[in-house]
């Protein structure tokens, strides 16, 4: 019997590459596409790292968001699409439309070449970003109902592109999708094992602690999440019926402060614990500084913000039971110290 294929965007992603290892785990094939043949090596030792042995299921393909070459081709002969890959955001961007348009029209080109090609679902990774943003005096917990609010002020372009590619998404799908089904997966914060030096730099503020470089916290909450649930997550949505036209938060359920983690990692790092920041910084600060820096405009935008969240709906539809946030930050700072990525 010929297994199922499935087409994986972004290979060499944080996210991406826990999806591949579990599909490859499961008896899948996997196609990934990487934007350069340089990422090639970057796959494949992650994989290695993680424990795949046999490559005969993986394939990678050329294909860049940004172009419509080899789409086609990638698509050919799929079950499924989980589309995780997501244009890099550009710090020192010169509009809004930089980071936004590229987002929209990758999403777009992905659902056109799935449904053309008889895909039968795509999962999105969209992010907590579509949903979280400029609620004000929220006070009951996030769930997969909340859209952020596009109209609200100070909502950084980096959410404003999830939430306008996650809507477009939803609205091909509506208008044009010809029975293509969709879900979406919204993450919270992403932590767990990286499988190489070369890894995503979403949870590179583990990293920066351990090695003594954050003096001081900004007074910030957050869900957090294992990438390898994140990962089964996605599966689900790919594989159950009751999936298709819904979107699941990837969240624990758990809100912890930045000094709750590095509470965490002092606990579990003894060794380590003098570097750790113990002193938090005033609002004030980190929103003067944001004016001057501008990698500190997300920052600055969630200061002090409620980011309260629910997975009630991914725990019940589709039965998926996430590890503990603890267990996901010791075991991200875990692999950076077996990697030797902390210095």
């Amino acid at each position: 019997m010929k297994k199922q294929l499935v087409v994986v965007t972004g290979g060499s992603g944080f996210i991406a590459i826990h999806i591949i290892l579990q599909l490859l785990e499961q008896g899948y094939a996997v196609r990934t596409t990487i934007r350069s043949q340089t990422k090639k090596e970057v796959v494949k030792e992650m994989l290695t790292n993680g424990g795949i042995t046999d490559f005969s299921n993986l394939s990678l393909s050329l294909a860049d968001l940004n172009s419509d070459a080899n789409w086609e081709e990638t698509m050919t002969g799929a079950s499924y699409v989980i589309h995780v890959a997501s244009p890099t955001p550009k710090l020192n961007f010169k509009n809004e439309a930089e980071m936004i348009r590229p987002a929209v029209d990758g999403v777009l080109r992905v659902l056109k070449a799935a449904r053309d090609n008889g895909v039968k679902r795509v999962v999105l990774t969209s992010a907590y970003g579509a949903i979280f943003a400029g609620h004000k005096n929220r006070a009951t917990p996030y769930t997969e109902k909340d859209w952020t609010n596009l109209n609200a002020e100070n909502i950084h372009p980096y959410q404003k592109s999830k939430t306008m590619s996650e809507m477009a998404a939803w609205n091909f799908i509506k208008t044009e999708g010809q029975g293509l089904e969709l879900a979406a997966v919204n993450p919270v914060g992403v932590m767990g094992p990286v499988l190489s030096a070369k890894y995503s730099h979403s949870n590179i503020q583990i990293q920066e602690m351990l090695e003594g470089k954050i003096n001081a916290l900004p007074k910030i909450d957050s869900g957090y999440v294992d990438v390898r649930d994140v990962a089964s997550l996605h599966i689900l949505a790919m594989t159950s019926a009751k999936a298709n036209g819904e979107r699941f938060l990837a969240t624990t359920g758990e809100t912890l402060s930045m000094m709750e983690v590095a509470d965490i990692l002092r606990e579990a790092f003894p060794e380590y614990a003098k570097k750790l920041p113990t002193k938090l910084l005033p609002n004030f600060i980190v929103k003067t500084a944001a004016f001057f820096q501008p990698q500190l405009r997300m920052i600055a935008s969630i200061v002090d913000e409620y980011a309260e969240t629910s997975n009630e709906k991914a725990k019940l539809l589709l039965g998926w039971q996430p590890r503990s946030a603890k267990t996901a930050i010791i075991a991200t700072a875990q692999s950076m110290i077996d990697l030797e990525i902390v210095k």
